[in-house]
């Protein structure tokens, strides 16, 4: 699935935050498409298109970020694997703007390279605004470079789960030991009797190659201890599902 980190921000206070799933980011003014990119070792470009659905003129800045992950999550730093071209943009109603992005060093080698692109709609003053307050779009979308030499790369993941004194609640860790993401839809414990006991719905989150991934999450109690000495649990990666073996960490952290 694309995905795609979507807020809409009022300067200068934050108003909302959503996480969305689709094929194409529809939002009121500023829409991009599409939402995630995957560049093969052989490109050396891919694109986005910016567009302005509004009836007013919108300014956007585009950047490019390495993304990696550690123990406390995303970490994104300015990128000199990938370029945005051009990185700012006007838009007048409805207009459209290719943006291209510029893979502007060789391709990695082994496995792949994770990037964000993140557009951000500059709030400007407008002449038939009543009240102080600017509302922006602002988006968060995933790039991925293959690696030289590899036809597809895969993730290969390996799950333990430590269950919290007040019962209620999991600490999930997750290893990619891959040479490619895994983006992890929906999650549930298989309990012996082959039911489904629901953790998470929708998106967890991505875990890079060679990267580890924590999650702290509410469960039911009295379900999940049934459910987990089966060592199952059902998770959609990459677009399929699956039924991962996990493990009970008991190591004292």
């Amino acid at each position: 699935m694309p995905s795609l980190w979507l807020r809409r921000v009022a300067k200068p206070a934050v108003i909302s935050s959503l996480l969305l799933s689709c094929s194409g980011a529809m939002a009121s003014g500023l829409q991009v498409s599409p939402i995630s990119l995957s560049l093969q070792a052989r490109e050396n470009a891919s694109g986005l298109t910016l567009s302005n659905s509004s009836d007013e003129v919108i300014n956007a800045q585009v950047r490019v970020y390495q993304w990696s992950q550690d123990e406390t999550g995303d970490q994104l730093a300015p990128s000199r694997g990938l370029l945005a071209s051009p990185p700012m943009i006007e838009l007048n109603p409805g207009d459209k703007q290719l943006v291209r992005i510029i893979r502007a060093k060789a391709p990695p080698q082994g496995m792949e390279a994770s990037y964000r692109i993140l557009v951000n709609e500059l709030p400007i003053k407008s002449p038939k605004q009543k009240s102080g307050l600017q509302f922006a779009m602002s988006y968060s979308l995933p790039v991925f470079v293959q690696p030289i030499g590899i036809v597809e790369t895969s993730p290969q993941l390996q799950w333990q789960y430590t269950l919290l004194p007040d019962g209620e609640q999991i600490t999930l860790r997750v290893h990619n030991s891959g040479n490619g993401h895994a983006k992890l839809i929906g999650l549930s414990v298989v309990n012996d009797a082959g039911n489904n006991i629901n953790i998470h719905q929708g998106l967890l989150g991505y875990i890079l190659p060679d990267a580890t991934m924590n999650w702290t999450l509410k469960v039911p109690p009295s379900g999940f201890i049934a459910g987990a000495i089966a060592g199952k649990f059902k998770v959609t990666i990459n677009g399929t599902e699956t039924i991962q073996d996990v493990t009970l960490d008991t190591s004292d952290r």
